[in-house]
């Protein structure tokens, strides 16, 4: 095994060479990424190199023409500026933080949730963002109390209009039950209860959310009876104990045209 400035020599399990490149910076030895080729491997260090010892590298210099990551470029330049090595792109701010999930996608975040992200590495798929832990993958809408499925400017909104502003203070949560929206008519708000089956379904309208909620339940409990046996989420009212939820169940009306959806 063979080394020059920052790259090491090594062997994949079937022989082939390839090269690691390396930097050691503030007592902490960082891994740069690896290669087939030496010369990339050394141009991964070099570029590393300079970054962390030339200031006027701002987090707004990453170009695609780089051979370092755009992670690594992130977290090197975080812990140049403020002393602290995170293995995900985060970068600190005063009194948060932001998480470079790309060139054109960054993320700000509240300090209480450094710990998690610093050790879970967001992605993007679909249009939603999820982490991935002991194995399975969660989308991170839940650990703001939003819906998994829930869909921005319909379900939740940013009060700075920034989409992707999860502090906490940011985040206002328009419905919070699945299969519920919030309309104005007339100026007064009105909850609309919809359910999908090969398209959407106007159960009923209703003057309170809840209501509005437990008639998404009932007619979930309708399609089931008439052998829909698709796995609708239902919804938990926290509000209300057992026999005022059944209460409200048994009297409130739904639309027919649930009876004759067809499976």
């Amino acid at each position: 095994m063979s080394k020059s400035a920052g790259v090491y020599e090594a062997k994949k399990k079937n022989g082939m060479t390839y090269y690691r490149a390396s930097i050691t910076y503030r007592k902490k030895h960082i891994s740069l990424g690896s290669s087939d080729s030496r010369e990339t491997a050394q141009n991964i260090y070099t570029e590393a190199k300079n970054i962390i010892e030339d200031t006027s590298f701002t987090l707004e210099d990453y170009t695609d023409s780089m051979k370092l990551s755009y992670s690594k470029f992130i977290s090197l330049i975080n812990f140049r500026d403020n002393g602290i090595y995170f293995p995900t792109p985060i970068y600190l701010k005063k009194n948060y933080f932001e998480y470079y999930l790309s060139t054109d996608i960054v993320l700000k975040f509240d300090r209480d949730d450094l710990f998690f992200y610093a050790s879970h590495q967001i992605q993007k798929r679909g249009g939603y963002l999820f982490v991935s832990d002991y194995g399975s993958q969660y989308k991170i809408l839940g650990r703001y109390g939003i819906k998994p499925f829930a869909v921005y400017g319909r379900d939740y909104i940013m009060s700075n209009n920034d989409e992707y502003d999860y502090r906490y203070s940011n985040i206002k949560i328009i419905n919070n039950y699945t299969g519920v929206l919030m309309e104005e008519i007339k100026g007064k708000p009105v909850y609309t209860a919809v359910i999908h089956k090969v398209g959407n379904h106007i159960i009923g309208r209703y003057e309170t959310e809840e209501h509005a909620a437990i008639a998404y339940n009932k007619a979930v409990d309708i399609l089931h009876e008439n052998g829909i046996n698709k796995n609708y989420t239902k919804n938990y009212i926290v509000s209300l104990s057992k026999e005022e939820y059944l209460n409200i169940y048994e009297k409130l009306t739904v639309s027919d045209k649930l009876y004759h959806i067809e499976k």
